[in-house]
């Protein structure tokens, strides 16, 4: 029987009522062995997360639980889907549309800066003007092939248009062509700290890093789970371990 929007949308409310209700009443001092727990936890998050944070995760993770298996799962949409029906227990990322059920805890706070390779004309100059920052290529990333934003919208106030030369489906993939060519990339500032110990404006052997000619909103990365996961000691676990690792990582 195929269930009319409004009869989805009271089913699904009707399930997320008893997901709550079993979460509250599930006994929360329960503790799991992680010496011998054996578990797959899935996390959705982006290549740029993954890249950056994932081996520190990993480690932790490994520290405590030898037998716990992560499991990074690629994320192509933002969608509570894979949170409501158990097949991703977090989900990491810029909180969109996820439904008022989902929780959310903020990780950190990021903001995006320009990429170039060591040796780009663009690494000899002390400031980065709007003008010299529109005069090369770019390459963006973008999962659903978009070419604008936040720094064109900025940009287009001055007058300004930055040459999109290429599109590539991650901020890795962005940083990886921009440090093998004259075009400029796009990254979360995370992205290139977890490369290197300079914290204000992370720069290392391969890539020079530099603020935008123009002002951008920074964003915050979240972790996001279902309620039903509430109070499982062993995902409560994996959330603390998660968040403890992000800052770790950033010194915050």
């Amino acid at each position: 029987m195929v269930l009319t929007p409004h009869a989805e949308a009271l089913r699904q409310r009707t399930q997320n009522a008893v997901h709550e209700a079993r979460a509250v009443l599930r006994p929360s001092t329960t503790e799991a062995d992680f010496s011998t727990l054996q578990r797959t936890l899935t996390i959705r998050a982006n290549d740029g997360f993954v890249e950056g944070f994932g081996a520190s995760l990993i480690a932790a993770v490994t520290a405590v639980a030898p037998l716990v298996r992560l499991r990074f799962a690629p994320k192509l949409e933002k969608t509570a889907a894979y949170l409501r029906d158990g097949s991703a227990d977090l989900e990491i990322g810029v909180l969109g549309e996820m439904g008022p059920e989902v929780r959310v805890q903020a990780l950190f706070r990021d903001r995006f800066l320009g990429a170039v390779r060591q040796g780009h004309p663009l690494a000899m100059e002390r400031e980065v003007t709007a003008e010299r920052y529109t005069a090369f290529g770019h390459v963006v990333a973008s999962r659903r092939g978009r070419t604008s934003g936040p720094v064109d919208e900025a940009l287009a106030a001055l007058g300004l248009e930055r040459t999109i030369v290429a599109v590539v489906p991650s901020f890795p993939a962005a940083l990886a062509v921009a440090r093998a060519s004259d075009l400029i990339a796009l990254v979360p500032a995370s992205l290139l700290r977890s490369q290197s110990e300079q914290q204000e404006l992370p720069t290392s052997a391969t890539t020079h890093a530099f603020e935008l000619p123009v002002t951008t909103g920074e964003i915050t990365i979240s972790q996001m789970w279902h309620p039903r996961l509430e109070v499982d000691p062993v995902h409560r676990w994996l959330r603390q371990l998660t968040l403890a690792v992000c800052r770790e990582r950033l010194r915050l």
